[in-house]
């Protein structure tokens, strides 16, 4: 898992300076987790979105975005609590989630809203 940057979030998934309207630039479906270090809660979400980085290679791609380090990233999103989970559908508005979720609210959610099967 790739951790996001505000240059690396502007190159690979959305130019928010120079756009208004969504404009989604990657070749896959994204999640995007947004995570502290000190976050208890993000951490027992780390593994999980690890396994599934790895069963569905190629077929999404999953990053991480340390609010702590990149507080512009986290405010153009309002990230007011953490984990916030961003899924980006290839062709679909983005959706948020809050909390820390189980591995099977993560696969729903892949079905979808990512609309990504195994």
């Amino acid at each position: 898992m790739e951790h996001l940057t505000k240059e690396t979030f502007i190159e690979k998934i959305f130019d928010y300076e120079n756009n208004h309207e969504w404009n989604f630039k990657g070749d896959r479906p994204v999640i995007i987790d947004f995570y502290a270090d000190w976050c208890g809660p993000c951490k027992m979400v780390t593994p999980i979105l690890e396994k599934l980085s790895t069963e569905y290679n190629g077929k999404l791609d999953i990053y991480k975005v340390d609010t702590d380090a990149q507080r512009e990233l986290a405010a153009v999103f309002q990230i007011q609590s953490i984990p916030s989970i961003l899924f980006i559908p290839k062709d679909d508005k983005p959706q948020m989630a809050m909390g820390a979720m189980p591995r099977e609210s993560f696969e729903e959610a892949i079905r979808t809203v990512l609309k990504v099967e195994k």
